[in-house]
């Protein structure tokens, strides 16, 4: 083989190595994810610690429980690593919206603000979890549904 032909396999093993490396950094999934957005100028509580490999490993909980589509539809198929939109894309609305002030809005509404959409997708799957489970906050395995138990100081 000549010269030439060796420089460009080894160009062309050394560009793959780098796109390979690219596509598996850009795709890698943190075992913890830090809840915090930069979108909000202010957190008001301390910032939730979710544990993406508890909950997609040890629970087996399917990727689609939390990511859906634009009709709330669970997303099929999906696998730690696969590109999803943020939930900022989507839930553009800055804070949680209660009280008088979320009275007259619908429940998508409701959904346009961030927080809601997190709490209402977390508060309600845990709920739902400690319920048919049976578990109390002290019990093993309980699933925190509180301000207070998922804010933690």
């Amino acid at each position: 083989m000549s010269k030439k032909l060796y420089l460009l396999v080894g160009v062309m093993l050394l560009a793959c190595f780098f796109v390979v490396n690219a596509l598996y950094a850009g795709t890698k999934v943190s075992d913890v994810i830090k809840m915090e957005n930069k979108a909000y100028k202010k957190h008001t509580k301390p910032i939730v610690d979710f544990s993406h490999k508890k909950h997609n490993e040890d629970y087996k909980i399917d990727c689609g429980e939390c990511h859906h589509d634009k009709n709330n539809k669970p997303l099929k198929n999906l696998k730690a690593g696969d590109n999803v939109q943020e939930c900022m894309e989507c839930h553009k609305k800055e804070g949680y919206v209660t009280g008088k002030a979320a009275k007259d809005l619908s429940d998508k509404q409701k959904l346009e603000y961030h927080a809601n959409a997190m709490h209402d997708n977390c508060t309600e799957c845990h709920k739902k979890h400690n319920k048919e489970k049976k578990l109390k906050k002290d019990d093993k395995g309980y699933a925190p549904a509180t301000c207070v138990t998922c804010h933690a100081k």
